[in-house]
């Protein structure tokens, strides 16, 4: 969050301000400070996907610097999560406070410590027993018992300002439970937008018929204790007045915490819905991270922690549901509702054809892609170099990747390095509404994961969405993955991270039109069957009675 970032981690506020930037204003802003000196020269060189030559200048600016110097250089690595160069320039800082100071930060950043819980400490879920006793009042006076009128979601954040999968699944979930006859609210964590650096202050957003709630303190929390204590000052009034009849959080456990609280003093059932285990996230991104880091561990303790606590935990896949099993909850508190799509989906695409014109993609291209967000374990670095050993081997292939992330100018450096040119396309984040437009551009949607755990572990939405569309699936052959696409029926499955093989798995989709169409038919109809949001809506109704009685 931005005034984290401000507070913990200044260095990292240039990257953060410039991915803000549209694209020509973000160009603009490299440009200057590629000619500002060596030090700014390395915020615009790794902006630009160019990582080794913007360590490189880190590097070549430490030669002689002073120790403010050093400690700014140190500052910048642990910001891009360069630990080890990190290291090597707080060693060159004489012994001192200042170099003590970055030593710990640099053992905080890599997780090989945690921050020590601050006064005034949230509650111990360890040991909180799940059964609901009144505290300061109770709200299940209203209706029949077991009767469900009104939810209350918790989460991170929300569209209309951040649109992506998480805040999609919300959004979809809360229109198929209006669709059903409830009335879903959704509040926002603490400081949201505002934290984002999106100038809205406005308590309440209506999208789409669906009630967003902004819980904005006057001044921003210092630690995560304090952000709990901000959310509850602000978020009990707002259920004392809505009166919901469940609370339901999602990932991550800051939400959980939060609802958990209130239902504790409102006397309400939890549900704790696990979209992802952050603490792989946050393991993926870095191969020096371990399982064994002090901050893995205590991610994955809150998170545990959270589970046992709820009355309910609801998850994404069979997968996930394992692994929350496997943590010692109650297999008989832990449901399944998969990633789904709105029935608008299962529609017909649109025309792709004037799309791929504006591609430079003719009628007889092969066009391969994805919709997703441009983090390293999505593995699209494998997608491009299999793109461009189709081109090798005379495939008129082409890469569309649509959406944003740290790794998306990295991305576009090694498309022009392997020589795809206009072959490769990246149109950054687009509106929800253009995604199906994008779909009808492919003739394969791929999702070439690398065999990560969290990749393992989490399933994903956005195949879902291209399958409803009538798309084929080329995917990771991991389990998570395995749950979306059955080989030979709605796609195909290869080896992580093996360039050649998903080329060659390509290859022999683009020789066979026929093919493709038969396995997007069939993925059509097995999301259409079992995957959409007015089903899932039921289940939650048939989980929040069971509940409420």
């Amino acid at each position: 969050m931005t005034w984290r970032h401000l507070r913990r981690e200044p260095a990292r506020l240039p990257l953060l301000g410039l991915r803000l930037l549209p694209r020509r204003a973000r160009n603009g802003a490299r440009t200057v400070l590629g000619r500002s000196g060596a030090f700014p020269r390395a915020y615009a060189l790794w902006d630009a996907g160019h990582r080794a030559e913007s360590l490189d200048a880190v590097r070549g600016a430490a030669h002689g610097a002073s120790p403010r110097r050093l400690a700014r250089l140190a500052a910048f690595a642990l910001a891009v999560e360069q630990p080890g160069l990190a290291e090597e320039l707080i060693a060159a800082l004489p012994h001192g406070r200042l170099r003590s100071a970055l030593a710990h930060r640099s053992a905080l950043t890599t997780g090989r410590a945690v921050r020590e819980a601050p006064s005034g400490r949230w509650p111990d879920l360890t040991v909180a027993p799940r059964g609901r006793t009144p505290h300061h009042d109770t709200m299940n006076d209203r209706g029949s018992p077991g009767a469900v009128r009104r939810v209350l979601h918790l989460v991170t954040n929300a569209l209309p300002h951040t649109n992506a999968g998480y805040t999609q699944r919300t959004h979809r979930i809360a229109q198929g439970q209006r669709a059903a006859g409830l009335d879903p609210h959704v509040v926002t964590r603490a400081g949201y937008p505002l934290t984002k650096g999106i100038p809205d202050t406005r308590a309440r957003v209506d999208v789409d018929g669906v009630c967003y709630h902004r819980l904005l303190p006057w001044l921003a929390p210092a630690d995560e204790a304090a952000e709990l204590r901000a959310g509850l000052r602000r978020s009990l009034p707002l259920a004392r007045r809505l009166r919901p009849d469940v609370l339901h959080a999602a990932s991550n456990h800051g939400n959980a915490r939060l609802a958990l609280e209130l239902g504790r003093r409102l006397s309400l059932p939890v549900v704790y819905e696990v979209r992802g285990f952050l603490e792989e996230s946050w393991l993926s991104r870095d191969p020096s991270r371990s399982t064994d880091d002090a901050f893995y561990a205590a991610e994955r303790a809150r998170e545990t922690a959270c589970m046992h606590a709820a009355d309910l935990v609801v998850t994404l896949g069979e997968t996930m549901r394992a692994e929350i099993v496997g943590r010692g909850v109650d297999p008989d508190r832990v449901i399944t509702v998969p990633n789904a799509v709105d029935e608008s989906f299962l529609e017909p695409l649109p025309d792709g054809a004037g799309l791929r014109r504006e591609l430079g993609a003719g009628e007889d291209a092969f066009v391969v892609g994805t919709t997703t967000s441009c983090y390293g374990y999505e593995g699209l670095d494998t997608l491009i170099d299999a793109v461009a050993e189709l081109r090798r081997r005379g495939v008129a292939a082409h890469a569309l990747i649509v959406g944003d992330g740290p790794e998306l100018e990295a991305l576009r450096e090694r498309a022009a390095a392997a020589g795809l040119g206009r072959a490769a396309h990246f149109p950054g984040r687009v509106a929800a509404d253009e995604v199906r437009r994008h779909h009808a551009a492919l003739d394969v949607f791929a999702v070439p994961r690398r065999d990560e755990r969290v990749s393992r572990l989490v399933t994903p939405l956005k195949p879902v969405e291209a399958m409803a569309g009538g798309l084929p699936v080329v995917a990771s052959d991991l389990e998570a993955l395995r749950e979306i696409v059955e080989p030979g029926a709605t796609g195909e499955l290869v080896r992580p991270q093996s360039p050649g093989e998903l080329a060659d798995c390509l290859e022999k989709l683009a020789a066979a039109p026929e093919t493709r169409r038969a396995y997007g038919r069939a993925a059509g109809e097995r999301v259409g069957r079992d995957r959409t949001w007015k089903a899932a809506a039921h289940r939650y109704i048939e989980a929040y009675t069971s509940l409420r009685a």
